[in-house]
């Protein structure tokens, strides 16, 4: 019986220490999305029909990421919950370069998380 305990403390030790690690990486490949849309130079954040700067776009990413709540668990729920689209509207949210090419921003923040995981390994 006592080495069934040890056993069942030892797993749940285990996997709580999993379990941070986890949450740990997805904080930091949140962090990294927001920044990429904070940093890139010469983009316009379109939402809802207005052109924002990056540091605004990526101030209004962090408070829909509060807003979220704790739903989001992982960078692909920030992406699907947060950045892709506006909850009022429905619109998608676009990036525009300083060429005038436009893209979604779930389309750009995707390429940026394949980025850091090419760069993670």
């Amino acid at each position: 019986m006592k080495t069934i305990l040890i056993a069942l403390a030892t797993a749940l030790v285990l996997s709580i220490g999993i379990a941070y690690g986890q949450d740990s990486v997805e904080k930091a490949k949140i962090k990294f999305l927001i920044s990429s849309m904070e940093n890139i130079e010469g983009i316009k954040f379109i939402r809802n029909g207005s052109e924002h700067d990056g540091k605004e776009a990526a101030n209004h990413l962090r408070m829909k990421l509060q807003a979220a709540d704790g739903k989001v668990k992982t960078a692909d729920d920030f992406i699907r919950l947060c950045a892709s689209n506006s909850y009022m509207t429905g619109k998608p949210y676009l990036i525009k370069f300083q060429d005038g090419r436009t893209m979604r921003s779930e389309e750009y923040l995707r390429e940026r998380l394949k980025e850091y995981k090419l760069n993670e390994q």
